[in-house]
C-alpha cells in the first residue's frame, strides 16, 4: 500500500485464502484490506492517537437513508450525547477528491448534521465546518483536535 500523508501507525494484519485483512480497532474485527480501508484505518489512528478523539464515540460505516437508498458514512464521530460531530469520508489514495466526492459528503451530512466534515484520500485532506442555519461552509486550515471542538 502507498505511504499516506498521515502519521505512521501500527496496524495488525492477517492473511486468509490469499487475501489480506486489517484489524479495525473500533469494530474489533479483521476487515478486507482495500485502498479505502487503508486510508480509513490510518485516519482513525490519527484522530485517536494524535487529535485526542475517544474510541467510544466513533461509528464506522454508519448506515443512513437518503432518498430511500441506504448509504454508509465511512467514519462518524459523535459528541457525549450521541449527536454527530465529525463526518469523515475516505477515498482510496488514487481517487482524486473532486466535486462528486464533496457532493457525496454533503448528501450524507444533510441527514447526519455533523458540525465538521472531512474528506480524505490519505494524501490530501479537506476539512470544513457547516452552519446549518445559513447553509454556509467554512474551510478550516487544519483538522481540529477533539479538545478544540468541546467547550
Amino acid at each position: 500500500m502507498v505511504k499516506l500523508n498521515l502519521p505512521d501507525c501500527e496496524l495488525k494484519f492477517r492473511e486468509d485464502h490469499g487475501k489480506t485483512y486489517v484489524l479495525d480497532i473500533l469494530r474489533k474485527k479483521y476487515v478486507l484490506l482495500t485502498p479505502e480501508e487503508w486510508v480509513r484505518q490510518h485516519f482513525l489512528h490519527f484522530m485517536i492517537n494524535h487529535l485526542g478523539y475517544s474510541k467510544g464515540l466513533f461509528r464506522v460505516e454508519k448506515g443512513l437513508r437518503y432518498n430511500r437508498k441506504l448509504k454508509r458514512a465511512d467514519i462518524l464521530f459523535c459528541d457525549n450525547n450521541g449527536n454527530p460531530l465529525v463526518l469523515v469520508e475516505c477515498k482510496a489514495p488514487n481517487q482524486p477528491i473532486n466535486q462528486e466526492v464533496f457532493n457525496q459528503a454533503s448528501v450524507y451530512n444533510k441527514e447526519l448534521k455533523a458540525k465538521i466534515s472531512i474528506i480524505t484520500n490519505g494524501l490530501k485532506h479537506f476539512c470544513y465546518e457547516t452552519d446549518f442555519s445559513t447553509h454556509q461552509i467554512n474551510f478550516l486550515d487544519k483538522i481540529p483536535s477533539y479538545q478544540m471542538l468541546t467547550p
